[in-house]
């Protein structure tokens, strides 16, 4: 199943929700707050940031990074939103309902033999995972034992990570990158490997990105209430608009 395959089935899936009203009234609105449940409250048309949840370790890392990144689709781009986070669990039957979902943690990831099925049929029919090491550590526990995972989870030959170069239409899906993935103050904060990671890895099936992966520790530098933007000089939250802006396209 291609990309635009899968956004039509997730947004009828959508559609069908109940709740709608309601939404429409917060749509301008970003909330820090979550909602446990299967379905999205979004009408069609309405992108949902989904955080995957898994019971090995903390995949709740960066709990304000979400809303930040929802504001900066407000600010930026006419994409109508859900101002709601959600939660869904690795091995939901739900899964497929959401075109992009997020991955982070800065310890043990383990999947069962459900979950890794479940993620390769979302993966593997149209799904976008974007993957952020919380520990930005090449060595870390949280980068070794995901790779190890994504591995048994996506092993076809051609499904191994692999370097995105800076030609990469992710970098000007919406912005312009020239140089690549903007590094983060995170790197070089004297925790996990210490070194600015110069290119994210993907894993690219049907031409175009199912999994992203960053060891740069995006999550954590976007995690700051959305109001404070006002106090920089420069929106770093900029490259996640990239992000979803090419997920919802490719």
């Amino acid at each position: 199943m291609n990309r635009r395959k899968f956004l039509r089935n997730s947004l009828l899936a959508a559609a069908a929700s109940t709740a709608s009203a309601s939404l429409t009234k917060a749509a301008n609105k970003v909330s820090t707050n979550r909602a446990t449940s299967g379905r999205p409250l979004s009408a069609a048309s309405v992108f949902t940031f989904a955080r995957l949840r898994y019971s090995s370790g903390n995949w709740d890392a960066d709990p304000k990074m979400p809303s930040n990144l929802l504001n900066s689709l407000v600010e930026y781009t006419s994409i109508r939103i859900d101002p709601n986070e959600r939660v869904v669990d690795v091995g939901s039957g739900n899964l497929a309902n959401y075109p992009f979902v997020y991955l982070t943690g800065n310890k043990l990831v383990r999947f069962t033999e459900a979950e890794r099925a479940n993620l390769r049929r979302y993966l593997r029919n149209g799904g976008f995972m974007f993957v952020d090491d919380c520990n930005h550590d090449i060595d870390g526990t949280f980068a070794k034992t995901f790779e190890v995972e994504i591995e048994a989870i996506l092993n076809r030959p051609e499904e191994a990570l692999g370097k995105l170069p800076k030609s990469h239409p992710l970098y000007r899906a919406f912005f312009e990158f020239k140089d690549g993935p903007p590094a983060t103050s995170h790197e070089l904060n004297g925790w996990g490997d210490d070194m600015v990671h110069d290119y994210l890895k993907a894993i690219e099936i049907d031409n175009r990105i199912a999994v992203l992966y960053s060891n740069k520790d995006y999550g954590c530098e976007w995690n700051y209430d959305w109001a404070n933007k006002r106090f920089i000089t420069k929106d770093n939250t900029r490259f996640g608009v990239n992000i979803i802006v090419y997920a919802l396209t490719h």
